[in-house]
């Protein structure tokens, strides 16, 4: 890969601009961004070589989709009909349902690869970029079977090549099972965060008694409002299902508490600490 356009130069497309230009000694990488301080940023910090344009990657052999989900949705069809015969184009959204019904019918939907690397922190910008975001991390490909392999092999290859692990399901099935363990976990940050701030207004010293456990449990409520709110309107439906189901279980354990029933309250909290201990080791094999 000689010409690749990153459009969306944050954490993700900055990361992903690292890893290409420590794998490949010529690669030429052109940034685009709406957002001119993250163009600037990103040449200051030597991600990309030069700012590009939708107009300009026709040129390019690889171009990488890292913006928010509904910006995706909204510029991906154009993507495609500017793409050179031997291009292809990946995008790096959470969401993917949407995003393939939307180019199902394109003429150069073989050209395109729906791709989730299960990689992002809180933060965000070119600053944040680092070359080891996705050192041992997931990345779920989705509906591999409408993509040329021809294209996609080489594009499987880095990313493997970055460090990730290959997972492949179809879209319907990503965004049912990224709900439960991402898109919840980042709605129970944001409301825990939420609550305990509606608290600190009238109870100053909150915070200082806030230790390890509460820092890392809000921790994704720093996350981008402008990158989460598109996640939860795009899974809509899985979103709502696992918050049920979440409310579901929040309303038994409070029931618990109300009824003084203690032992319950243990053995489910040691059910779930031997069903995730299970399953975090099952991953690591």
């Amino acid at each position: 890969m000689k010409n690749v356009s990153i459009i969306g130069v944050g954490l993700i497309g900055g990361s992903f601009a690292l890893n290409l230009k420590a794998l490949f000694n010529e690669v030429l990488i052109q940034g685009i961004d709406h957002n001119t301080k993250h163009i600037s940023q990103a040449l200051s910090l030597d991600i990309i070589q030069k700012e590009g344009t939708l107009e300009s990657i026709s040129q390019s052999d690889l171009i990488v989709l890292a913006v928010p989900v509904n910006v995706t949705l909204e510029i991906l069809p154009t993507v495609l009909d500017k793409l050179s015969p031997k291009g292809i184009v990946v995008d790096m959204g959470s969401t993917k349902a949407a995003i393939c019904q939307a180019v199902d019918s394109h003429p150069k939907r073989a050209q395109f690869l729906a791709n989730h690397p299960i990689a992002g922190t809180e933060f965000s910008g070119p600053a944040a970029a680092h070359l080891s975001l996705f050192k041992n991390k997931t990345n779920i490909i989705c509906d591999i079977e409408k993509t040329d392999s021809k294209l996609s092999k080489p594009v499987i290859a880095l990313l493997e090549a970055m460090g990730m692990n290959i997972r492949y399901m179809n879209s319907e099935a990503h965004d049912k099972h990224i709900a439960y363990v991402s898109h919840l976990s980042h709605i129970s940050s944001f409301m825990l965060g939420k609550t305990v701030i509606e608290k600190e207004k009238n109870e100053r010293n909150i915070f200082d008694m806030a230790g390890s456990g509460f820092e890392s449990t809000v921790r994704l409520a720093k996350s981008s409002p402008e990158m989460w709110t598109p996640i939860f309107e795009q899974n809509k439906a899985n979103v709502i299902e696992t918050l049920q189901e979440y409310i579901q279980n929040l309303n038994h354990f409070k029931t618990l508490v109300e009824s003084n029933d203690f032992e319950a309250i243990r053995d489910e909290m040691k059910n779930t600490n031997s069903v995730s201990y299970t399953h975090l080791r099952a991953h690591e094999t």
